[in-house]
């Protein structure tokens, strides 16, 4: 189900959201959803990454090259 929600926006970012809108041919709803989900889903890597930077480090791996490493 749907719902509806009521934001305020400062005037720049709201001016750039209906030129984004006009280009794209998209309504300030898609724009915003997409938004959020990116939002949501870089929220969800940071937590695992957060997760595995601690682990990696427990078993010694701290640059990309120690990675690279261990795969050999």
């Amino acid at each position: 189900m749907r719902q509806a929600i009521t934001i305020s926006l400062p005037e720049k970012i709201k001016k750039e959201l209906d030129t984004v809108v006009a280009q794209e041919h998209l309504n300030r709803s898609d724009v915003v959803r997409e938004a959020l989900r990116r939002y949501f889903a870089n929220r969800e890597f940071q937590r695992l990454r957060g997760l595995m930077t601690a682990e990696a480090e427990k078993r010694g791996i701290f640059t990309d090259e120690d990675v690279f490493k261990s795969l050999k």
